[in-house]
């Protein structure tokens, strides 16, 4: 399952329990309040969770990108210093994307 599924999914399950504790606290369901507030939270720490892996993902990529740069600097590559400058700035905007 990808981080973006994985996200959105977060990010509904956040709203759901946001509506049922605003719905807990209007009706005065205490117990219903504090379900959605625990929903909210897991909703909120699910996304953490999948920013967090597609930021590890992009620390991979811009490593391996800037390791075949420079063996493709090295051994006179042209074609392997450009695939490595790519692969490091995929890994730097996907970082930045999942901040």
């Amino acid at each position: 399952m990808g981080n973006e599924t994985e996200r959105a999914k977060g990010k509904v399950e956040e709203i759901k329990g946001a509506v049922k504790e605003g719905v807990g606290d209007l009706i005065g369901n205490e117990q219903m309040q504090a379900e959605g507030h625990v929903e909210k939270v897991e909703g909120q720490a699910r996304q953490t969770v999948a920013k967090a892996e597609e930021q590890a993902k992009g620390i991979g990529e811009e490593i391996t990108g800037k390791v075949k740069g420079a063996v493709g600097s090295l051994i006179g590559n042209e074609q392997m210093q450009a695939e490595g400058k790519a692969k490091e700035l995929k890994g730097k905007g996907r970082q930045k994307a999942n901040q």
